[in-house]
């Protein structure tokens, strides 16, 4: 049995709920489940029943003393530690004792309702996320030994000091640097209450994650909205760590190149820890030093015992041994030993001892680093085939480590079952592993040892043109499956094809296969399909790549993937612009119009759009269309109704002649939109049923989605609820089937407005919180102020006029800064009712004139 790790102190905790934190801390380091304390607190002589010691963990006051004195001893503490919890349990209940009073007595918050200095509803960057971020890979199953460095790691990331913990791991390759800081940031996740942030730092692949990417992706989850990340490193870093600066969070950058890498990634508060693994030693970092060895005999045994079982092992200790002295001890090299073992039970060991035994001088230098492990990995590499050969080199060519099978078939030129064989063959040999089994099939590994082997080996002997025509194969593949998979979602209106770039294709029955759950596909893909479309473009392959990042547009749209869209389709355009390729830049300044309009950058849409336009002169309807459809959705978002119409009509008439469905419907409902906002329901409800039924006779299942809400709004404005709750159930429904996010939470926010309309207002607030969040998280400032808006009138028909006041202001603000004339009318006339309600008489007259005066604005802009 493994000696627990030790029991935090409880002296540091401030407040009650840091104590409680502590207590998790000391469960969670005992190894022991709720039952298996409650069985040793039973032997020790104490009652801890399994409900209660949930409560006591669960809670955010100080538990009753016996249960504080109970469960430190089930952890293993001595009787002067349970004196010491129980000292610093007494001092925390004197000095709480009013907060915790306070504690009880304060009303709950709202479901899904922010947390902040700054006050709810404004939705800024200090708003807290119902959860704490926790950005972790799972833990191995697998972990043998290092508990002395998991135990010093622990130590060190736990200790209080002036600053933040920093503790650098370090060592060669395959040593199991990124096993032990998962590990230890699993352990030690309920002492970092605030959340724990992780990046692969990749500082070792050819194209290094940016510190300014994952800035943006540690800003997201810390709460930042999509549309209130800074788009300048400086502003960045300082919000990173103003958020930082007084939570309790731990930080892995796994992988790091170098300190210029990290520095940038470093909190500043006390409270927070950061592990850093790296292949260097990090010589200009400062921070606690956890160099990892090799294993010793006795811990290499242990792990092949673990992969092949007692028996097997036991009954050739001799060949088990020769195993582990000639891998050198290291990790990797016996891991790789034990899996051929594994997966072939029939094998007896003395056959791979033996094996590695004709390697003995390069194997021993196992322990020096890449020598060995390049000696161990050559022995399966000098076995394989010429073919095989051949195709792992290939294999280096891809953009990332892990891949789907069609790659490989791509880069071949064979069908799909042919390159799976080829892979099978790779996987027996563990020079390429299985790291997941998903949806779509099988998702491959190529090691990044094995890489540079193959790359020496095999990599070496393709010649120039093979690689450029097996890369072109590679581009042609994904873009036809990402076209294709785009067109069965449905989800855009753009209504260009992209099929004229395609250079090479897998068979209809291998795309089928692989397509049979396309938004699936899309999400396991999505990294690798960036990866080749940048690829492409740095082999100036501009129009495929172009068309891929056009493509790509779907799987941005329906996961929100914002910054991916922005980065890759900026990049695409300007190589585009470049190359004069008129064509590929319409395009995506048609869809950076459509990601602009979604972030509510509204200036730089109406740009886009309009340059969409110009470019596309001459080259057809099809690429005018969805431009223009776009750009009138911009125009009635500003208020700017006389241009909207005359933009959709445009469109609509643009989209018959195109044959685009997706577009004619998009138009056609954004006509009826303008009319309902403009109080003609009857002429608005024609255009919506008109939308509807031409998105069920064309399968456009977005179109339908986006018609029923429309009809939803339209009986909403009649007073007729029940209709109105029925469309919007039936938009949601098709919305989330489609893995559309953004649209199922547009549906979601105008039903709980309805059931708060009905008499449901438990209910109606409870989605119209979730659609908050759901809005902040795409970055949506438009849908974030209807919901906060709706939330206020719920909380006027509750008689909670503060309440309201609040979350009208909050509204009134986002549509004051995206420029939204008729709702920031709606808004300010919500505010008057909130003051009215007040008392504030004299505030809701001024506001009431203030919404009169945005009225006549948009009165000037009617059709």
């Amino acid at each position: 049995m493994t000696t627990p790790l030790p029991l935090p102190w409880p002296g540091r905790a401030r407040t009650a709920a840091e104590f409680v934190t502590l207590l998790r801390t000391a469960k969670n380091r005992s190894g022991l489940s709720y039952r298996m304390l409650e069985r040793e607190a039973r032997k020790a002589g104490d009652h801890l029943p399994v409900s209660t010691l949930a409560n006591a963990l669960g809670r955010r006051s100080l538990p009753r003393p016996e249960v504080v004195a109970a469960l430190v001893r089930a952890c293993g503490g001595d009787p002067a530690t349970v004196r010491e919890w129980l000292a610093a349990h007494e001092a925390l209940a004197q000095r709480e004792g009013t907060v915790r009073t306070e504690a009880v007595d304060r009303p709950a918050r709202e479901p899904g309702a922010p947390s902040s200095a700054g006050g709810a509803g404004d939705g800024g960057a200090g708003d807290r996320w119902p959860l704490a971020p926790c950005l972790l890979p799972a833990d191995l199953s697998l972990f043998v030994g290092r508990r002395g460095e998991l135990d010093a790691a622990c130590r060190m990331l736990d200790r209080p000091g002036p600053g933040p913990s920093v503790v650098l791991v370090t060592g060669p390759a395959g040593v199991g640097k990124t096993a032990l800081a998962v590990r230890a940031g699993h352990l030690l996740a309920s002492a970092f209450p605030d959340g724990q942030l992780y990046a692969d730092l990749q500082g070792f692949d050819a194209e290094p994650a940016e510190p300014f990417t994952v800035l943006g992706a540690f800003l997201r989850a810390l709460g930042v909205r999509g549309g209130a990340v800074p788009s300048e490193m400086t502003d960045r870093v300082h919000l990173y760590r103003t958020l930082l600066a007084q939570r309790r969070a731990l930080i892995v950058l796994d992988n790091a190149a170098d300190a210029r890498q990290v520095s940038d990634l470093l909190p500043n508060g006390a409270r927070c820890a950061v592990v850093v693994t790296s292949r260097t030693t990090l010589a200009d970092m400062s921070g606690h030093r956890l160099p990892l060895g090799v294993f010793d005999a006795a811990t290499g045994l242990t792990l092949l015992r673990e992969m092949l079982g007692t028996e097997r092992t036991a009954e050739d200790t001799g060949s088990a041994r020769s195993i582990v002295d000639t891998c050198g001890g290291l990790p990797l090299a016996v891991w790789v030993a034990g899996a051929r073992l594994a997966a072939r039970p029939h094998w007896p060991l003395r056959k791979v001892a033996r094996a590695l035994a004709d390697e003995q001088r390069r194997l021993d230098e196992l322990a020096v680093g890449h020598i060995a492990v390049r000696a161990s990995l050559g022995l399966s590499y000098q076995g394989m085939a010429p073919a095989t050969q051949r195709a792992l080199g290939l294999l280096t060519l891809l953009p990332t480590a892990d891949f789907g099978g069609w790659a490989l078939a791509a880069l071949l030129g064979v069908d799909l079952a042919e390159a799976e064989k080829v892979l099978d063959d790779l996987v027996e040999v563990h020079l390429v592993g299985v790291c997941a089994v998903g949806a779509t099939g099988i998702r491959y590994q190529l090691h990044d040892l094995v890489r540079v082997l193959a790359r020496e080996r095999a990599g070496g002997e393709l010649r120039r043109q093979e690689r450029a025509e097996a890369l072109t194969r590679l581009l042609g593949a994904a873009l036809d499956l990402a076209d294709r998979a785009a067109d069965t979602l449905s989800v855009d209106f753009q209504g260009v094809s992209q099929s004229d770039l395609v250079s090479w294709r897998l068979s209809p029955a291998d795309t089928e296969q692989l397509l049979a759950a396309p938004l699936a596909w899309f999400t396991e893909e999505r990294r690798f399909l960036i990866r080749v479309a940048d690829q492409a473009l740095d082999r100036s392959e501009v129009a495929p790549a172009a068309g891929l990042a056009t493509t790509l547009t779907t799987l941005f749209q329906v996961g929100g993937h914002f910054d991916d869209w922005e980065r890759l389709q900026e990049r695409s355009l300007k190589a585009a612009t470049r190359a004069g390729d008129r064509r590929s830049a319409s395009q995506l300044h048609r869809c950076l119009g459509e990601l602009t309009t979604v972030l509510d950058r509204y200036p730089e849409a109406l740009a886009h759009f309009e340059q969409a336009l110009l470019l596309a002169e001459g080259l057809g309807p099809s690429y005018r269309a969805s431009a223009t459809a776009g750009l009138a959705y911009v125009h009635r978002l500003l208020g700017q109704y006389e241009a909207a119409t005359r933009r959709f009509e445009e469109a609509a008439e643009l989209a018959r002649e195109a044959g685009n469905v997706n577009c004619l419907v998009y138009a056609t409902n954004g006509i009826g939109v303008i009319a309902l906002e403009h109080g003609r329901v009857a002429t608005a409800m024609e255009r919506f049923t008109e939308g509807l039924r031409a998105s069920r006779d064309g399968g456009y299942r977005p179109g339908e989605a986006q018609a029923l809400r429309c009809l939803g709004q339209s009986h909403r404005a009649l007073g007729e609820h029940a209709p109105a709750a029925e469309s919007f159930r039936l938009a949601a429904a098709i919305s989330t089937e489609l893995g559309d996010r953004l649209g199922a939470t547009h549906a979601t926010c105008w039903l709980g407005d309805v059931l708060v309309r009905q008499g449901s207002p438990h209910e109606g607030r409870r989605l119209l919180a979730r659609s908050l969040w759901a809005y902040r998280e795409f970055g949506n400032l438009w849908g974030e102020a209807a919901t906060l808006n709706a939330l206020a009138e719920a909380q006027l028909a509750a008689g909670r006029p503060e309440h309201a006041r609040r979350r009208a202001e909050a509204a009134v603000r986002l549509w004051q800064d995206i420029g939204a004339r008729t709702w920031l009318a709606t808004g300010l006339e919500t505010l008057a009712e909130a003051h009215a309600l007040a008392g504030d008489h004299a505030a809701a007259a001024r506001t009431r004139d203030a919404a009169t005066a945005a009225r006549a604005l948009r009165a000037g802009s009617e059709p």
